[in-house]
């Protein structure tokens, strides 16, 4: 065997390498639009989706909706895949595909919301687990519960398995008309255990959404067994209809679910448990975090050890004025300036604040490549210039945490 000497100069300047930390990348932010309304058959692409599988792949999902006029018509989910870290992506593939009979939720004919003979497939959401597979739930009609499961990295997926009967275990305490997964992503728990935030509604009130309550379904097989969590976002007292939630698990282990609701304080609703599923605190509005009534999203950048700090990421439309002036406490404000928000003390505060779409931009949801690239993907432009609900294109924002902070901050 030969031994290289290498000269003292060479090697120190090897030390030197090693010991110099990575020079921070220069702040970059692109947008990629992936469904646009009126396009490819369907009137309105909405309720965006987004997770990165464990080997990198992207995954993006969506409602399309063949009719614009709400919730309960002919819809579709879709799903685009990126192997370049959302850069380009794939071509569009239908996922949602229930055989037998379907019959149309009663509460949504009720109010004469629904058309006999449409099918309404809803709020996809997605868990990219740590062993490489995403697990995939959607409901039919607001009224069923089916998983799906992909191990290769959104080509395929398995036949749909009903898993309802997990919330039928809520009935005893919430006789609900009315079920929801997220919408937006699930998470895994460091013990493996799968958590999909989920509301559920009695269906009388307004667009049969309303009134609401929150919690969670969970599985600790990795899918085979879903169970009902108990109630986190109770519709009583100063807590007003909670419903479209997301969840994070926080650096000592707890979950934090982040709930959308119509509470007069105008701000999202926080709670946290041990385990993700039981023993929910307090429910505490959050003075920072402003709610417009609208979709938001959280997701973990990084996190101590394996980085040098703690990072979660927020977003939603950072605004709670009105074109036309009729602001009021617990009512809807104008869907525009998605921003995204950064914490370094697990949720406690929000010291970075930036926008990533001035105008009329709507739900969103968040997840960060493999190369600590965030990806954003969000509703943006209406195709009336008016209507909430009518957005134009649903869009991929990626950039980078040097872009999010003005410079001042690189992952290590």
């Amino acid at each position: 065997m030969t031994t290289r000497i290498f000269p003292l100069p060479i090697l120190m300047l090897c030390a030197l390498l090693l010991a110099s930390p990575a020079r921070a990348a220069a702040p970059s932010i692109e947008k990629v639009d992936l469904f646009e309304a009126a396009k490819d058959g369907y009137a309105l692409y909405r309720i965006p989706g987004i997770v990165v599988t464990k080997r990198g792949t992207v995954l993006a999902y969506c409602e399309a909706r063949k009719s614009d006029k709400g919730d309960w018509g002919q819809i579709d989910i879709l799903l685009r895949r990126s192997t370049n870290n959302g850069a380009s992506w794939l071509p569009r593939t239908k996922l949602a595909d229930v055989p037998g009979p379907k019959s149309k939720n009663p509460v949504a004919l009720a109010q004469k919301l629904a058309t006999p003979g449409e099918v309404t497939y809803n709020n996809p959401v997605a868990i990219a687990d740590a062993h490489g597979a995403v697990h995939f739930l959607f409901c039919l009609e607001y009224a069923r519960c089916f998983y799906l499961r992909t191990d290769d990295e959104g080509v395929t997926f398995s036949a749909p398995v009903e898993i309802t009967a997990s919330f039928d275990q809520f009935r005893p305490g919430y006789d609900w008309k009315v079920l929801a997964t997220g919408p937006g992503h699930g998470i895994q728990l460091r013990t493996g255990r799968l958590v999909v935030p989920v509301w559920l509604s009695l269906g009388t009130g307004g667009h049969a959404h309303r009134p609401s309550v929150t919690s969670v379904i969970y599985s600790d097989d990795l899918g085979r067994v879903w169970s009902a969590g108990e109630i986190a976002g109770p519709n009583t007292g100063e807590w007003n209809i909670p419903n479209e939630t997301c969840a994070v698990q926080l650096a000592d282990g707890r979950v934090l679910l982040n709930m959308r609701s119509e509470s007069q304080a105008n701000r999202r609703l926080l709670t946290t448990s041990l385990n993700g599923a039981t023993g929910w605190s307090k429910p505490q509005f959050h003075e920072q975090l402003l709610e417009p009534i609208c979709m938001a999203s959280m997701v973990r950048l990084s996190e101590m050890p394996a980085s040098d700090k703690n990072r979660l990421l927020f977003s939603n439309p950072h605004n709670l004025d009105r074109a036309d002036g009729k602001a009021a406490p617990g009512k809807g404000r104008d869907r525009k300036n998605v921003s995204v928000k950064l914490s370094y003390d697990e949720a406690g505060t929000w010291p970075v604040n930036k926008t990533i779409e001035p105008g009329f931009s709507g739900y969103s949801d968040l997840a960060v490549a493999n190369d600590g690239t965030i990806l954003l993907f969000y509703e943006r432009g209406s195709t009336d210039g008016a209507n909430i609900y009518k957005t134009g294109l649903l869009t991929v924002a990626r950039f980078n945490l040097e872009w999010l902070t003005d410079g001042k901050d690189s992952l290590k």
